[in-house]
């Protein structure tokens, strides 16, 4: 019995020694979906022209932004101060990643406008396309925002919507890094 027992002990120590003496696996490393996000990390300041229209009464807008990659590499994180035609002075915070799954960039924002969006997007040479879908009242709105690289330190966007037909467009500008 006593056998029995002791070699049960041994055979548990074994196989303690052995889970623990594993390597754990590596960390996950950015790849270069995120390496393409670093572009926008940095002071940003942006301008331009909102249309009259579904989000007001339209008007010049600017904001300023600062981005940083998080630690890891894996999301760059931005807080940005806006002023926008009919609503005035804001703040808001995004988070731009990439997801492995689905293949695509993902976009999330919270302002302080009490504004939430989601957003997927894609990457086409130098132009980044950004597509989402909210209620506004009881109508969804398709909305498609595209960035078009120029330069290392600047880029054009525009910000259009549809409710089921053409896209129109609601905003655009010019962004520069700082």
């Amino acid at each position: 019995m006593k056998r029995y027992f002791m070699g049960g002990i041994a055979t548990l120590v074994l196989i303690s020694a052995a889970a623990v003496s594993q390597t754990p696996p590596p960390m996950p490393k950015p790849g270069p979906e995120q390496k393409k996000l670093e572009y926008f990390a940095g002071s940003w300041k942006s301008e331009g022209d909102v249309k009259p229209g579904p989000m007001g009464p339209g008007g010049k807008f600017t904001s300023t932004a600062k981005a940083e990659m998080m630690d890891g590499g894996f999301f760059l994180v931005m807080h940005a101060d806006m002023k926008l035609p009919g609503f005035g002075d804001g703040k808001g915070l995004s988070v731009m990643g990439y997801n492995a799954n689905d293949k695509n960039y993902t976009y999330t924002d919270y302002n302080s406008w009490g504004e939430m969006e989601v957003a997927k997007g894609t990457v086409d040479g130098d132009t980044w396309t950004w597509t989402d879908e909210n209620k506004m009242g009881d109508k969804v709105v398709k909305g498609r925002y595209t960035m078009m690289i120029k330069s290392p330190t600047s880029y054009d966007f525009k910000y259009e919507m549809s409710t089921g037909g053409d896209y129109a467009t609601v905003m655009e500008g010019k962004a520069t890094k700082q």
